[in-house]
């Protein structure tokens, strides 16, 4: 891992520029992200299905939007059978798919990284047992973004069982 951190700087900056000189983009429907800052499974798909469930119950007309990769066929495929899903490789495309279905709520299931879409609320997941792991931001360790990025969240789940340590952290 020490061996990577220049590596872990170079992506610490650039995720830095990344967010600094974006223009966003606001759709006229709420946009709820739910994502993480942690390489890996610490269970936005689910946290967002559930979301998808309770608004559907209030009587929204919700739909899950995720960026198109070829590998997460799995995924996708327990989102569908959940909810209506939008795929795209650009999310902002997806959101307007959304929209032009009469849909009135985007949740983009792991879009916390994504630099040009406005969200109205922004929900950070974490796995308790793997938390931020060694701490370090990727190639160093598994963290997409430094801890110090959750500040920008306003809603934190950590999934798994209740640590008082890692809540103060």
């Amino acid at each position: 891992s020490f061996i990577l951190i220049p590596f872990a700087i170079i992506v610490y900056l650039y995720n830095l520029t990344k967010f600094k000189f974006r223009k966003l983009q606001k759709f006229q429907i709420p946009i709820i992200c739910v994502g993480n800052i942690y390489i890996g499974g610490t269970g936005k798909t689910p946290i967002s299905i559930e979301i998808y469930k309770m608004l559907k119950s209030i009587g929204k007309k919700p739909g899950i939007i995720k960026k198109y990769y070829k590998y997460l066929r799995d995924e996708n495929k327990l989102i569908s059978n959940k909810g209506k899903i939008y795929l795209n490789e650009n999310r902002s495309l997806a959101i307007k798919k959304l929209i032009g279905h009469g849909d009135n709520i985007a949740i983009l299931d792991d879009g916390l990284q994504e630099n040009i879409i406005n969200y109205d609320l922004s929900i950070v997941c974490f796995n308790q047992k793997q938390w931020i792991g060694n701490g370090f931001v990727i190639p160093a360790g598994p963290l997409r973004e430094r801890l110090s990025a959750i500040k920008k969240a306003e809603c934190i789940v950590i999934n798994g069982q209740k640590d008082i340590k890692i809540e103060n952290e």
